[in-house]
């Protein structure tokens, strides 16, 4: 008995040993992770920041590369609706000149390479496919590899919407605080987007894009415009349409723009208050579909078992 309490004494102090080891790493890891990252906030500044996130995707990667390489060999990759997909690309996040044609690239080799990768399995397996089915499977892997892209694009850009949406209020709100501060509308544009950069990147990257442009000489109204279009978002481009007409109008901007952030931030809440009203919504399809039969399963078991134990043996 003592032998055994001793042993158990012993498990004990080495697992609070080891407990407060693994404590003490990860203590030491996590404070060393926050200190590195603090000190990268401070040594790159956030103006350098949002022009990178501009300037980034104009390199050219490995996929741009293979692009160049095959529409030098003769194989063009422009789509017969250039416009109408560049629109789509940008409005994605995907900024770069060559997204339109390595969009195509990606829906050609998924449309070709799903079927042959499929009939290629087939061959390799030695399985026993009917004509009529491998054909089948190979055109609806086909369809696959041709929508795919489409719906990848199409999610990408609901969410960057989404996104830009929720951080507008924030941004406006920011911008108002320059303005009174007596600060123009190009300086305010500035702050925010240096402001924001980390929590909101893609509304920091569209504020940052507006200020490049207007100091490369673009007008303002062209600039804004431009921002509208790349964001893709009506409330983006009826803050853009208030902030021309007021220029032009000669109305003050920050009474504009106090006006409009208190609407956006309403329309946040109603949002929210939506998503809220259709959780007993959302929540009733698993409990009707998944916890309802097994509670009358649970309730008609005896009942059942009851029943059979009784007319059974009259039935006998």
């Amino acid at each position: 008995m003592d032998l055994s309490l001793s042993r158990l004494f012993v498990l004990l102090l080495v697992f609070i040993a080891v407990a407060i080891s693994a404590a003490g790493v990860i203590t030491y890891v996590t404070s060393w992770r926050a200190v590195r990252r603090r000190v990268h906030e401070q040594l790159a500044p956030a103006a350098a920041s949002a022009a990178g996130s501009l300037r980034s995707a104009q390199a050219d990667t490995a996929w741009v590369k293979l692009v160049n390489f095959i529409e030098k060999r003769g194989l063009s990759l422009e789509d017969t609706k250039g416009d109408k997909l560049r629109k789509r690309m940008i409005a994605a996040g995907f900024t770069h000149p060559a997204a339109p044609r390595l969009f195509t690239l990606i829906r050609l080799l998924l449309t070709i390479g799903l079927p042959a990768a499929f009939i290629g399995a087939v061959y390799l397996t030695a399985a026993e496919f009917h004509w009529f089915t491998l054909y089948w499977v190979s055109a609806l892997l086909a369809l696959m590899g041709l929508y795919l892209p489409n719906l990848f694009v199409t999610a990408k850009i609901d969410r960057r919407q989404q996104t830009i949406l929720n951080a507008l209020p924030d941004a406006l709100d920011l911008m108002l605080v320059c303005v009174e501060a007596g600060l123009g509308i190009e300086a305010a544009f500035d702050r925010a987007g240096r402001e924001m950069v980390h929590s909101h990147p893609m509304l920091s990257e569209l504020l940052a894009s507006v200020v490049l442009e207007l100091r490369a000489g673009r007008s303002r109204d062209e600039a804004l415009r431009r921002m509208a279009d790349r964001a893709g978002v009506e409330e983006i481009r009826a803050f853009t349409t208030l902030l021309i007409q007021s220029g032009k109008l000669g109305s003050s901007i920050a009474d504009t723009l106090r006006i409009y952030a208190s609407e956006m931030r309403e329309k946040r809440r109603m949002r929210a208050e939506e998503k809220a009203h259709r959780l007993p919504v959302l929540i009733s399809l698993p409990l009707v579909g998944c916890m309802l039969p097994v509670m009358i399963g649970i309730l008609m078991l005896p009942a059942a078992i009851r029943v059979i134990r009784d007319m059974l043996p009259a039935m006998n």
